[in-house]
């Protein structure tokens, strides 16, 4: 590396990771990731993150521009580019020069006419149906060199693991938040009815189960309806 020894970079990336971790939500998470990019990984202009959800549900988030955006857009509409094959297939790809390139030819053209130049993305996750990709662009060919891959590389790595752990932080929030909503429509009804938490949460399931409605959605609806409301 030319700027930065392997020892700085790790320090770096902790410091990074630790900032991330700091918040639980996942689209904070996710624009810390996106500025981190594009402030640490030369020659980035700007970069996004894709979730591609069963290989055809394309997300963007966090783009640093609308550039990004397009770019998705344009991928899920063709069926081809850079951020799929990193998403779905590859752990990496780079393009130096997309007026040189022949793995995307309709991608390839309609990004030379919005100005990007060069591409780098990097696998995130993939599992559970679901996939991701860090993807970054430039308006100038040959904009990555090995220093970016490397940077990208570690920062992707320690990205991965900050959007798990937003992730699970979301899903617990969610869990608890539900708990709070069922324990609030099992009072009012106990309340209402005159009947023990026994039977009011059987009253919840029944309700749930005889409307096809989930079960944190029942009581939602019953604690927005309000303690004088049948």
């Amino acid at each position: 590396m030319t700027s930065l020894d392997h020892e700085d970079l790790g320090r770096l990336m902790a410091d990074v990771a630790r900032g991330w971790a700091v918040s639980s939500d996942l689209d904070i998470t996710l624009r810390g990731i996106t500025d981190t990019a594009v402030s640490m990984i030369p020659g980035a202009d700007s970069a996004d993150i894709l979730m591609i959800a069963d290989r055809k549900r394309f997300e963007s988030h966090a783009a640093t521009s609308e550039l990004p955006e397009q770019m998705d857009a344009l991928q899920q509409r063709l069926g081809e580019g850079p951020c799929v094959d990193a998403a779905l297939d590859a752990r990496m790809t780079r393009s130096n020069d997309l007026t040189d390139e022949r793995r995307w030819p309709r991608f390839t053209r309609h990004a030379l006419d919005a100005g990007v130049r060069s591409t780098l993305s990097f696998q995130l996750y993939t599992g559970n149906h679901t996939s991701g990709a860090l993807n970054l662009f430039a308006k100038t060919p040959h904009a990555f060199d090995e220093e970016s891959v490397l940077i990208g590389e570690v920062l992707a790595a320690h990205a991965a693991i900050a959007i798990a752990a937003a992730r699970t932080a979301e899903q617990l929030l969610s869990a608890v938040a539900s708990r709070d909503l069922i324990g609030q429509a099992k009072g009012m009804l106990m309340e209402r009815f005159r009947i023990d938490a026994t039977q009011a949460f059987a009253m919840l399931t029944k309700l749930s189960q005889d409307s096809n409605t989930p079960l944190a959605e029942v009581a939602t609806k019953i604690v927005d309806l309000g303690p004088d409301r049948p």
